[in-house]
């Protein structure tokens, strides 16, 4: 993932800048967007990583934990009572609470920078699992291949025997047809060519594989001899 964003979403322009200003010390700092509860509503998920609220006006709270929560992303809430603390944690029981304590900013950074780090490991679970899904796809052509590998050759077989048959006697064709004709056989010809060269590559393969599969003292041993 690339640097990660952080969505800020508070009616208090000092919570605003104080976790950007406090982060400026970490060794890794992300962007941010900084909105307000008149505006929030307009954000793009996929714009940010991680949203941190806090401040926000109390009646434009529900509706924008509600969409931020929809959205699926991280957020952090920064509760500044015990009764607000309680209601979100009942309410979105997935979110992070912090209680707007003593050193809560030095928290915030640490539970921000925490989960912007569990979702660049999920990112990257993502990919690697979207790269096992196509090495499975690809894998399953190449059995496939092999699968239909001796059907092709015994098409390809009869198609340039017979195409050679009717080559060996021209005036049985037009001469379009005779140039129609010795296009099949030049065409099988390059199948024939590329099927010869997969089969070498599933020889070449088949010794790599062998050899990954030897014990280490016997392939030190090979190489020295």
């Amino acid at each position: 993932m690339e640097q990660p964003t952080v969505l800020i979403i508070s009616d208090d322009p000092e919570f605003s800048r104080a976790i950007p200003g406090r982060w400026q010390s970490e060794r890794t700092v992300p962007s941010f967007i900084q909105m307000n509860s008149d505006v929030s509503l307009a954000f793009d998920p996929e714009n940010f990583q991680l949203a941190i609220v806090g401040q926000v006006k109390p009646e434009a709270l529900t509706e924008v934990l509600g969409v931020l929560d929809a959205t699926g992303k991280r957020i952090l809430f920064v509760a500044e009572d015990a009764g607000t603390q309680r209601t979100v944690r009942e309410r979105w029981p997935g979110m992070l609470i912090l209680p707007q304590r003593e050193n809560w900013l030095e928290m915030a950074v640490l539970l921000a920078t925490e989960a912007l780090a569990r979702v660049s490991a999920e990112a990257q679970a993502e990919d690697s699992e979207r790269s096992r899904s196509a090495l499975d796809r690809q894998a399953t052509l190449g059995r496939f291949m092999l699968d239909m590998r001796h059907t092709m050759n015994n098409t390809l077989t009869s198609v340039l025997g017979n195409s050679e048959l009717i080559l060996l006697e021209p005036g049985s064709l037009s001469a379009e047809g005779l140039a129609q004709m010795e296009t099949i056989r030049n065409m099988a010809l390059r199948i024939h060519e590329i099927m010869q060269r997969f089969s070498s590559l599933e020889k070449e393969l088949n010794v790599v594989e062998r050899q990954s599969r030897k014990p280490a003292g016997a392939s030190a041993q090979a190489a020295a001899m």
